[in-house]
């Protein structure tokens, strides 16, 4: 007697795959795409800076 064993598997992350790619997207883009990413990541960075982080207690 068999039994059918069934196990769920992740799939593998190809975490080397997936660097290169994006590698080889931010290599084919425009220095005028280029520096709107970089103006928008500046401007982010201006906003988490400033921002006060509050909580209440949960009761």
């Amino acid at each position: 007697m068999k039994k059918d064993i069934h196990i769920v598997e992740e799939p593998i992350a190809d975490y080397k795959k997936a660097e290169e790619d994006l590698l080889k997207k931010g290599l084919s883009s425009t220095y005028t795409e280029r520096f709107h990413t970089m103006a928008r990541l500046m401007k982010l960075n201006m906003i988490l800076k400033s921002a006060k982080i509050t909580h209440k207690k949960i009761e």
